[in-house]
């Protein structure tokens, strides 16, 4: 069995808590309007590697993330190599290293199994609503909400992440909205709100793939931290903000 590996960063700060390798995997199902990696999407070959490949990468840096850091496998949507995933998982937690994914809970055909392995999800809200996360992401919403549904029920810790985007759900009405639904959920330890950035605009250009996000600007950060606020008043909700 091999995985598809797009690329691998070693010193990962963003992307869980404390230190960790991150392990981004090739191929995604959606297509976000915002996504700053397309050359993700699609499932050209790239590192084809062993899950015990993998593995002995992660123990070369276990003495730097020790017990603050571990792994986080992220994409493209690792949950499209379900089992490649669910296998180099259970390599990891024989070693008692910390594991993450980072998903928008498409694609998967091991959901289950795979959550039996993982410590931390990191929930990538695209949008809380049926028509907005089609328009945003060109699937149906059902599926990211059985997999949330999921991580509820095997009561796994969880990372909310939402980009915001100026004249799309920069406002307040998107943030209530928001608001309503993260309240049902349990076990969030964080929610970040993450201001949209044009960083990646240039691989589409390369790939000639036509960006549908032009000319929107960055997010401001300023107004970023102001709709944190809004979301986080009244609430036991904690906010992080890169």
């Amino acid at each position: 069995m091999v995985g598809n590996i797009h690329s691998i960063e070693t010193m990962g700060l963003l992307d869980g808590p404390g230190l960790r390798i991150v392990i981004f995997l090739q191929a995604c199902p959606l297509r976000c309007l915002f996504c700053h990696n397309p050359d993700s999407w699609f499932k050209k070959e790239n590192q084809l590697m062993s899950p015990e490949e993998v593995l002995n990468i992660i123990l070369k840096y276990k003495n730097y993330f020790k017990n603050n850091g571990g792994v986080t496998f992220s994409g493209g949507e690792p949950l499209l190599q379900s089992e490649f995933l669910l296998e180099t998982l259970k390599l990891c937690k024989k070693q008692n290293i910390h594991t993450c994914i980072d998903t928008s809970g498409v694609g998967g055909t091991k959901n289950k199994e795979v959550l039996k392995y993982t410590d931390l999800v990191l929930f990538d809200i695209k949008d809380v609503t049926k028509d907005g996360y089609k328009k945003m992401t060109g699937l149906d919403i059902e599926e990211s909400l059985s997999f949330l549904d999921l991580c509820q029920k095997m009561n796994k810790k969880l990372w909310l992440r939402q980009v915001i985007i100026p004249n799309i759900n920069d406002n307040e009405n998107y943030i209530m909205l928001l608001k309503k639904f993260i309240k049902p959920l349990k076990n969030i330890e964080k929610i970040e709100l993450l201001p949209y950035h044009t960083l990646g605009v240039n691989k589409y250009e390369q790939l000639g793939i036509k960006y549908k996000l032009k000319g929107v600007k960055p997010m401001d950060k300023d107004k970023c931290k102001e709709l944190e606020l809004m979301l986080s008043d009244n609430s036991n909700l904690k906010i992080l903000n890169k």
